[in-house]
């Protein structure tokens, strides 16, 4: 399974490492995905699903039907 985030779409990035003699190599800077049950209220059900950090925020502060309708996400499908 991908580490995406279903709602804000953030993904693992590939970046350079450089070191003290400027010697570039290739690094992975991942974020910070969780899996989480949440309580669907209007579904009336638990929904299990991979999210970052930064959208567990955005879910505690608009709630978790807003949101997924203004992310496009369709609840019923976890």
């Amino acid at each position: 399974m991908a580490r995406r985030c279903a709602f804000t779409g953030k993904r693992p990035n590939v970046a350079n490492k450089i070191s003290h003699s400027h010697r570039k190599s290739k690094k992975r800077q991942a974020p910070n995905i969780q899996a989480k049950r949440l309580w669907w209220e209007e579904g009336g059900r638990f929904v299990r699903i991979r999210l970052s950090t930064r959208a567990m925020r955005t879910i505690d502060k608009k709630g978790l039907d807003k949101y997924a309708r203004e992310c496009g996400v369709d609840l019923n499908r976890y």
